[in-house]
């Protein structure tokens, strides 16, 4: 028992020490704007004969307003249906003959699209997405958009209506934040506004935000970087710039005592969701956040779990997470009851774990673990440049966020500083068990 304890500590020594002296992650990157403000990317890994071409457009649905919420995650869809120079459908259908995989996804804060591709089919990319930047509202625009105004209130009823506990994320915001704050309508918006929206507020909606002055552009993979940028220029050069775009500056929400509700739901087993509001992306907290969620639920050694599901096995399961973003950040714990077992009793033991952490500081093994599973899902990410979260993406990320494209050692650093002290301070400060949200998803009939 002895021995397996020294290697062990051995084992934790070596991993501490070679993480000391590994050299600084650095991802080279050039980078250039464009007469109309297009902010351009290129990073060379040439490890495989791919490209990854990767936009942002910084407008989420929190750039929406009350009574016309939707357009954003709306705009995700009309992109993908042919432009002035695409005609409908060969969007795809020209992607998939060149060997391409390509996507969009709509949060909050931005909207992302993504094609990877092979790289001698690069300039096909480029092309298609500076027409669809450019030249999207063509005079078949309106039916484009009625089209797929369709579609998302089909996707709402599948993801949101008629998914079992859809309805809470939707609850959660309203509750979280007040009326007319960005973040209290969901991504997906409301059938009524989406039905009530004029061609024309759609119209206006694209021409302010889907511009190349608030956009960026990644390309990484297999490219010449001198190349690229003419490609670059060739393809996006006459897409004309915007108005600039005013940045978002709402008041802090403040939860000053605890917001209960139940919702009834037809699901089989209840659900408890307990929230609070957080420190924003990146700013001083929001690392610790994401090392409280991993000591919580974190595997099945983490407390949470080993409590709720393993010794007790009065949840079904048990997650907790920091939804990091630009303009304030929620930390979310949900967890399903098993047959026969209560809401209140889950509760309970949260509360129980949570006031474990107040009171004394986590181990070093479950610091060492939470920081080892961290980096590891940290380097998985940037073994592929394409895809969602791959290194296109997070370039784009950091960009927005930090302002600078290469923040991959100081965004992993901020982990690698997080004292237990700091853990046990966070939960304290943000987790407070006399303001949050606490909502239950009970089964019922409607």
């Amino acid at each position: 028992m002895t021995r397996w304890i020294s290697t062990i500590a051995l084992a934790v020594a070596t991993a501490t020490t070679a993480a000391a002296q590994a050299p600084a992650l650095s991802v080279p990157y050039s980078q250039f704007t464009l007469p109309n403000g297009l902010n351009v990317i290129l990073h060379r890994d040439t490890s495989v004969p791919v490209v990854a071409v990767n936009v942002w457009f910084h407008v989420g649905s929190a750039n929406e307003r009350v009574g016309r919420t939707g357009f954003a995650h709306l705009f995700e869809h009309v992109m993908f249906e042919g432009s002035t120079h695409v005609p409908e459908g060969a969007f795809d259908t020209w992607l998939e003959a060149a060997g391409a995989n390509n996507n969009g996804s709509t949060n909050n804060d931005r909207t992302n699209y993504y094609i990877d591709l092979p790289a001698n089919a690069l300039e096909l990319a480029l092309f298609l997405e500076s027409d669809r930047m450019g030249f999207l509202l063509d005079d078949k625009a309106p039916e484009k958009v009625d089209g797929q105004r369709d579609v998302v209130k089909n996707e709402k009823r599948q993801s949101v209506d008629n998914q079992p506990y859809g309805q809470a994320f939707v609850e959660l915001a309203s509750l979280l934040y007040p009326p007319g704050h960005p973040y209290s309508w969901p991504v997906i918006g409301s059938m009524e506004d989406l039905t009530a929206a004029s061609f024309e507020d759609v119209a206006r909606f694209f021409r302010t935000y889907y511009v190349p002055n608030n956009a960026s552009l990644v390309i990484a993979g297999d490219i010449d970087v001198d190349q690229t940028r003419k490609l670059v220029e060739k393809w996006f050069a006459d897409v004309p710039r915007g108005k600039p775009v005013s940045p978002l500056s709402p008041p802090t929400p403040v939860l000053d005592g605890v917001k209960k509700k139940t919702i009834t739901d037809r699901v089989q087993l209840p659900r408890l969701y307990l929230a609070w509001h957080t420190p924003g992306l990146l700013k001083p907290g929001d690392a610790a956040m994401d090392v409280i969620s991993n000591l919580l639920t974190g595997g099945k050694n983490s407390r949470l779990y080993r409590r709720l599901v393993y010794d007790l096995q009065i949840a079904q399961d048990v997650n907790a997470f920091q939804q990091s973003q630009a303009l304030g950040s929620s930390y979310l714990i949900m967890a399903t009851a098993r047959p026969g077992q209560t809401l209140d009793k889950i509760q309970a033991v949260i509360d129980e774990e949570l006031d474990k952490l107040r009171a004394s500081l986590p181990d070093a093994r479950e610091m060492t673990r939470a920081l080892n599973q961290t980096e590891a899902n940290f380097y998985r990410g940037m073994e592929r440049v394409g895809g969602f979260g791959g290194k296109a993406d997070q370039l784009n990320s950091y960009f927005k966020s930090a302002g600078t494209p290469d923040y991959f050692e100081k965004d992993l650093a901020r982990y690698r500083a997080v004292t237990a002290a700091e853990v046990q301070a966070a939960v304290e400060r943000y987790l407070p068990k006399d303001r949050r949200v606490e909502l239950s998803v009970v089964p019922g009939t409607k």
